[in-house]
């Protein structure tokens, strides 16, 4: 059980193998994720990334205890688990591939910024503290996204 929690904590082994960035690598599975609720109607997308979150939370607190590092960078789940939170509603599967890059790229810049509350929140012991300040992040992210989605669509 430990390692397939240490296997989606770390985007799917991603994050264990790459020398820089293991964040940004570790959360393309998000991207593919996204693409799979956005199958569904965004009434059903909204509670399916509440259970994303939820899950994230002991997944990114087990791996910490075993990594032995408080919010390692290798720790992705926050960021791919919760990615889809960023895209909810907009069509993805009706746009270009740039889009949904563009869409990506807007998540990491804003998780690397962290405003606030999501900086505050990072603070908060074990799994939580690692996907609070991501789900601010995907929220902030989510309206960003849908700007440049009216306004470039």
């Amino acid at each position: 059980m430990k390692k397939l929690t240490l296997f989606l904590a770390t985007g799917c082994g991603i994050s264990l193998f790459v020398p820089f960035a293991p964040g940004t690598f570790g959360s393309l599975p998000g991207v593919a994720l996204a693409y799979a609720l956005a199958l569904l109607p965004p009434w059903a997308q909204i509670p399916l990334c509440l259970v994303l979150t939820l899950a994230a939370i002991p997944i990114c607190g087990i791996a910490e205890k075993m990594l032995g590092i408080r919010d390692d960078g290798r720790i992705s789940a926050d960021e791919w688990m919760l990615f889809p939170i960023a895209v909810v509603g907009i069509p993805i599967l009706d746009l270009p591939w740039w889009m949904m890059v563009a869409f990506f790229s807007v998540v990491r810049i804003v998780d690397i910024i962290k405003p606030q509350p999501a900086k505050v929140l990072q603070s908060l012991p074990g799994g939580r503290g690692v996907v609070a300040d991501d789900l601010v992040a995907n929220l902030y992210s989510l309206v960003i996204n849908w700007l440049l989605f009216v306004v470039i669509c």
